[in-house]
């Protein structure tokens, strides 16, 4: 067993799950949705962009390219929260919140392409 591949896929899993959780409820109920989930989403989604930065094959370069999607968007999430009528002190209106879920949902789309390749490189590959 490769630990590299098993840290890997570890945290481009975690970047979905985390990701999937902060997502899932009501869209415009802004109590559905956890300022710290986003902000671990947007955590372990640096960090598997870290991860990604060595690989120098093909896939390598979409995988990098799928971390950098889901940051961006995550990215702008947490902005677009911060930069609401109160700040990160009061929840955002309902309007505000659609579009923040929107934000982040476009970067679970990100993660989700990230785990199918990572499943179909994991099932190609030779032993």
């Amino acid at each position: 067993m490769n630990l590299e591949k098993v840290i890997f896929g570890f945290f481009i899993v975690l970047a979905l799950t985390l990701n999937v959780a902060f997502v899932v409820g009501e869209i415009a109920n802004s109590g559905h949705h956890s300022l710290w989930m986003l902000f671990a989403a947007l955590l372990v989604s640096l960090f598997t962009t870290g991860l990604k930065i060595g690989d120098r094959s093909q896939i390598g370069a979409i995988f990098l390219s799928t971390s950098l999607v889901a940051n961006l968007q995550l990215i702008l999430a947490i902005t677009y929260w911060a930069v609401g009528e109160g700040g990160m002190d009061l929840p955002p209106s309902q309007d505000r919140m659609v579009t923040i879920i929107s934000l982040a949902s476009g970067a679970l789309v990100a993660n989700v392409v990230s785990v199918l390749m990572l499943v179909t490189d994991t099932l190609m590959s030779r032993r």
